[in-house]
Parts: structure tokens; sequence; C-alpha cells
């Protein structure tokens, strides 16, 4: 990774990757989504990306993908509830010394979106990040996981394909979000945020790294209407 500090952190079962940062600059604390570990090239891609924006990336797995690792069958997640608790404690095990913002891809952003909220509240974290929202189970459009999201209060950005088959924009046009929600639409991005190059003349790189722009340029928006308050 260059010029970018990275190393591993254990905390009991729990291990950290660690990506970029200055003292008290905001740091990112990304999960993974359900089928894929936190050290995939679509990670690194973003962590970098991230990284060059000025955030401190952290990257954690959840026990059951970090079980994984160590052989066997491959474990599905667990209930929505344990992941809940499991991201807590890595927020609770977290060190930073600037905003903290908590999200990931697809399940880790929407295990992210249910205790938001709370923690928002409390004043333990600045807002919230999904890259790649999903809205619904694929090819189930009538099973929402969006009630949660109507009153969400936390600031929070979803970065989202336009053909994501876990909710199009067509789809998500009809949902009720809260107004602390922006949308940020990748056009042609599926679920990965990724484009057809053949479409868009954008490769998969050049899509990620908009959505890494997206993201810098929503958080230099929240830090000037704290600033101003």
């Amino acid at each position: 990774m260059g010029a970018f500090s990275i190393h591993r952190a254990d905390m009991a079962s729990l291990h950290f990757l660690i990506d970029g940062g200055e003292p008290g600059c905001p740091t990112v604390l990304l999960a993974h989504g359900a089928c894929a570990p936190m050290d995939t090239p679509w990670m690194h891609s973003i962590i970098k990306g991230l990284a060059v924006r000025g955030f401190r990336v952290v990257r954690f797995e959840f026990a059951y993908m970090a079980a994984r690792r160590t052989g066997g069958t491959k474990r599905p997640p667990p209930k929505i509830e344990l992941l809940q608790a499991e991201f807590r404690a890595a927020i609770a095990s977290l060190s930073h010394d600037g905003p903290l913002i908590i999200g990931g891809k697809s399940m880790g952003g929407r295990v992210a979106s249910l205790i938001s909220d709370d923690l928002h509240a409390a004043g333990r974290i600045s807002g919230l990040l999904c890259l790649g929202y999903p809205f619904h189970p694929r090819g189930k459009p009538e099973t929402r996981r969006t009630e949660h999201l109507a009153d969400l209060r936390a600031p929070t950005l979803i970065c989202q394909g336009t053909r994501d088959p876990f909710g199009t924009r067509e789809e998500v046009s009809s949902y009720n979000l809260s107004d602390r929600i922006v949308l940020k639409w990748v056009e042609d991005g599926d679920h990965d945020l990724k484009t057809r190059k053949s479409v868009t003349r954008l490769g998969p790189e050049d899509s990620l790294m908009q959505v890494c722009a997206e993201t810098a340029a929503w958080w230099s928006t929240l830090e000037e209407r704290s600033t101003n308050r």
C-alpha cells in the first residue's frame, strides 16, 4: 500500500486493519459484506481512496468471517442482533482521537445503520457510511430492510449503484427515507458500485474513486455545518 500506514492489532479475538490517518483526522470503521472478508481487492481500493483523502480507515471482521480463516466449512452470517453486538464491541475496542464514522459494505453497512442512532445521540459517532446498501434481499423487492431508515437521525451517506439488484434507483425512489440520508448514485453501478466501461467509459476502479470523492465531499459538508453552529 505504499506510503499508507498499515498494521494489525489484536484485541482478544478481534482484529483491526488500520490504514492512513494523521492525528485528529476522522476515522472510518468499516465492516465487510455477508460473503467476502475485510481484505478483498474491492476493500483495498476503497480504503486506498479514502486514505488519500485524509481519512484513517479501520477494518474488522465479524466472528463468523474470521472463523473461516481457520478452515472448516464456511459459516453463514448469524442473526443480525449478534452482528450488532459485535459491531458495538469493535467500536468499544477501537482507539481514535478524531471523529468516528461507522459503516461498511452491504451487510456491514446495514448492521452499522441499525446501531447508529443511539451511538450518534450519545456523541460516540459523527456519521454513517453505507457502500451498496441491501435495501431488500436479491430477487425479493417486497421484503424491505428500510423501516429504521425512515426515522434515522445520524448523518448518513449511502452510495448505491443504479442497477444494484439489492435496490435499484427506481425501487429506492419510492422508499420513505429520513432527510438525514444523502443518497449518491453511481450511474450503471452494480452492488459493488462498479460500472461497465462499455456503458459509462469508466472502469471499476474509476467508479470506486468516485465513491471515495463523494464520501470526502459529504464529510466536508458535515464538518462545515458543525463549525457554523
